[in-house]
């Protein structure tokens, strides 16, 4: 089973920025795609960027491109989220998720993620 503790969220404001990470368990990270979510209230969990497991493709959502980047360290067992420029629009908890079956024809679908953190929440002010 895959752990994921996601962390670095917080209260920013907006055209601020903030990174977040998580951290999964198990020596096999580098063979899981990741991915971010985010959830607002009374709002359905949304796709927010996602990264193969060599790091060398990624995906994003178009409310997020040339803002947010994803990158992963697998040596660290950790998934990033870089936030630039960020918006109101952006606040919500923010989920990672992982990946054993891969993602390559559905990485914006939460269908193709197995294991998920706890959340970390994003707050940006006006």
């Amino acid at each position: 089973q895959v752990q994921l503790v996601e962390s670095g969220g917080g209260l920013v404001q907006a055209g601020g920025s903030l990174r977040l990470s998580c951290a999964a368990s198990g020596r096999t990270f580098s063979s899981y795609a990741m991915g971010w979510f985010r959830q607002a209230p009374g709002k359905e969990r949304e796709f927010v960027a996602a990264i193969r497991r060599s790091g060398a493709i990624t995906y994003y959502a178009d409310s997020v491109k040339g803002r947010f980047t994803i990158s992963r360290d697998n040596a660290k067992n950790t998934v990033y989220l870089q936030m630039n420029s960020l918006k109101p629009e952006d606040t919500a908890v923010y989920y990672c998720a992982a990946s054993l079956r891969g993602i390559a024809t559905i990485p914006r679908q939460k269908d193709a993620y197995d294991y998920w953190g706890q959340g970390t929440q994003v707050t940006v002010s006006s």
